[in-house]
């Protein structure tokens, strides 16, 4: 993907012109106290904003290739909503799995593979609301890897396995898994009851949490 040349913004391209309209979302006041905090914060904006348009360019750029028509996109207005949404959500963070899972939503979303609108909505809440690590757990346990040798545990220890920088460290990812079970995406509601290894290596991602994972999800070209 990084040999495919990136779109300049111009009049007519889709993100640069919907980029611009989600940003313009936002108030801006006068004053001395605001140029200030304009001059040390508004250039990292910036900067997130042209590193996430260039970026989705490139990936509209490739649906093209396949035979994607951009002009249609302009006129999907589910689709111009959830580039909005999604870009507003970009550049609120400079985590770059998240970065990645608005992208290939917005991918899935332009190829027609991703559920309802309202699910988006839902679905783009917790990409904004969830910090990275609850991600990462939830794709771990969609297919847990159980460590070498273990025939009997808790769920911990396939989380720290999985996820070294996490070991030690059970308030974190109790609390964690303990919101990932009450949205909906888990179907076990703790980590520490002990089991056998057949049931370590079982998915606790439930239907609702598959359906996050590929609306996120990277798809074949």
């Amino acid at each position: 993907m990084s040999s495919e040349p990136i779109p300049k913004p111009s009049k007519g391209d889709v993100v640069h012109a919907l980029t611009k309209a989600a940003l313009s979302t936002i108030p801006v006041a006068g004053g001395p106290a605001v140029e200030l905090f304009q001059l040390a914060v508004q250039p990292p904006i910036e900067r997130r904003r042209v590193k996430w348009m260039e970026e989705v360019g490139v990936r509209l750029h490739r649906l093209e290739t396949e035979g994607l028509k951009l002009e249609d996109l302009q006129h999907n207005e589910q689709f111009v909503s959830a580039v909005l949404q999604a870009t507003q959500i970009a550049v609120r963070t400079h985590n770059i799995e998240k970065i990645r899972a608005l992208q290939a939503a917005l991918e899935n979303i332009a190829r027609g593979q991703a559920p309802e609108e309202a699910m988006q909505a839902m679905f783009f809440s917790f990409i904004d609301s969830m910090p990275a690590l609850q991600l990462q757990m939830l794709a771990v346990f969609s297919a847990p890897q159980v460590p070498p040798g273990i025939s009997i545990g808790g769920l911990s220890t396939v989380l720290e396995h999985n996820i070294p920088e996490l070991r030690g460290k059970r308030d974190l990812y109790d609390q964690l898994w303990k919101d990932l079970w009450t949205r909906g995406l888990v179907n076990t509601e703790g980590l520490n009851t002990t089991m056998s290894g057949n049931g370590l290596a079982s998915r606790r991602t439930s239907a609702l949490g598959e359906s996050f994972l590929s609306f996120i999800g990277e798809r074949e070209a």
